[in-house]
């Protein structure tokens, strides 16, 4: 029983820290030294040393600090108010735009910059006192802002892609295009209920207007301002896709087309690039360390034998896989209520990996179903990050109106969830053309 009871003490503390606002690479960092020193001695140092340097030296870890710089150079320099402005004046006039606008526009920044809280903080400053001023339904206003920000992760490129196909030793560009379908899905399911809502109640949006004269380029120039973001998206993903390049190189490539829409426009400038380099710098550090710490804590698991007698201990069980896998998903989306999802992740795929295998689900299938359950948690009450980054960015909207605008949209992020269990093919098709 040591492996068990050293797992439940180890995880039960790990989870403790995050809960008393610990950062999440200190409280790895600590309790992994502390494990190396009770099981092996100080002796073993070397072993954290080591396995820091090792995940730093990946090769596929460089796409997580140029997908970072990618983001930072578009929105410091300001050439996503660009695409904003065009994408108002396309979505033209109709009952609700402002609602299929903060879908689209949630949607695709996301794709530029994998971050939902930095979409959820810019669309809380840019779009959002304009749907109030207009008369718009707050709470589906909010909704579906925190519905499109949650996209982010899912949509490639994303770095939290990247740390679950590392740890979970599947392929990083396979689990990226394998959001796509499952991303687009949702990105249509929000506006779908939104648009539904509309019909059904009127009252949740002013009568069809057309955007104000010289908020927005004519259409044709706006399609024109389009062109470069659809290109650099098409580009980061056409690479992987086709198998022209890694997905570090797809990477590179994108920060080179950000740098481009960035003097296309002329918002380039060198103290942007140096605050873009500092900010990706910092946060890809952080990343790394906790990287390290998560494979060191899964080092812990295999010598202190938790990990094979968890492995015989769900095999006795008897259970079908099908209750296993709700199981093992409700036990992740309930930490997720109270927990940071990275740190969540962190700790629940060392103890998951081996249990894939064992129950014959596909790799690719089981990971991006874990990846749609942590990046939920993101507009997840009470503690999802998206909602304090929106509140952050609109002080103004109390915590109450966050929680009650969020629970539709995490609704239906669970609906698409089931969907893509039901029809795994969704997950694994873009996959299999690699």
């Amino acid at each position: 029983m040591a492996g068990p009871l050293v797992l439940i003490g180890a995880a039960g503390l790990l989870l403790g820290l995050f809960v008393a606002g610990v950062p999440v690479f200190l409280a790895f960092l600590a309790l992994n030294t502390a494990g190396v020193a009770l099981f092996m001695g100080p002796q073993a140092f070397g072993m954290v040393a080591n396995s820091i340097f090792t995940t730093a030296t990946t090769g596929t870890l460089t796409a997580i600090a140029l997908f970072v710089l990618m983001g930072e150079i578009l929105f410091r320099s300001g050439a996503a108010e660009v695409l904003f402005d065009a994408v108002d004046r396309l979505v033209g006039r109709m009952r609700g735009r402002q609602f299929v606008l903060a879908g689209v526009l949630s949607t695709v920044f996301g794709a530029l910059s994998g971050s939902n809280m930095a979409v959820a903080a810019l669309m809380a400053r840019t779009i959002f006192p304009g749907m109030e001023r207009r008369g718009y339904d707050r709470n589906l206003s909010i909704g579906m802002i925190l519905g499109g920000a949650s996209l982010a992760p899912v949509i490639p490129p994303s770095v939290l892609v990247i740390i679950i196909a590392t740890l979970a030793k599947v392929s990083v560009a396979g689990l990226l295009v394998a959001g796509v379908l499952p991303g687009l899905l949702l990105g249509a399911a929000f506006v779908g209920y939104a648009l539904l809502r509309v019909r059904l109640n009127p009252d949740l949006a002013p009568p069809p207007e057309t955007p104000a004269k010289g908020t927005a380029a004519p259409v044709g120039r706006a399609l024109l301002h389009c062109v470069p973001f659809a290109g650099l998206i098409v580009l980061v993903v056409g690479l992987i896709l086709f198998g022209i390049a890694t997905p570090s190189e797809s990477a590179a490539a994108g920060v080179l087309g950000a740098l481009a829409i960035a003097a296309m426009f002329r918002r380039a400038s060198l103290e942007m690039l140096v605050g873009a380099l500092r900010s990706a710098v910092l946060l890809t550090a952080m990343i790394l360390i906790i990287m390290a710490s998560s494979t060191l804590f899964s080092q812990l698991l295999a010598i202190s034998g938790a990990s094979a007698q968890i492995t015989r201990f769900v095999s006795d069980l008897g259970w079908p896989p099908v209750a296993m896998l709700l199981a093992m998903m409700a036990l992740v989306f309930v930490f997720c209520l109270f927990i940071d999802q990275v740190a969540v992740m962190l700790v629940i795929i060392p103890i998951y990996a081996p249990l894939v295998a064992l129950l014959g689900f596909d790799p690719m299938w089981f990971w991006l179903l874990m990846l749609l359950n942590v990046t939920v948690g993101g507009i997840t009450p009470p503690f999802g990050y998206a909602m304090f980054a929106f509140r952050g960015a609109a002080p103004q909207v109390p915590m109450a109106a966050l929680f009650a605008a969020a629970w539709p949209f995490v609704g239906l992020f669970l609906l698409v969830m089931l969907i893509v269990g039901l029809v795994p093919g969704l997950a694994t098709w873009l996959p299999s053309l690699l």
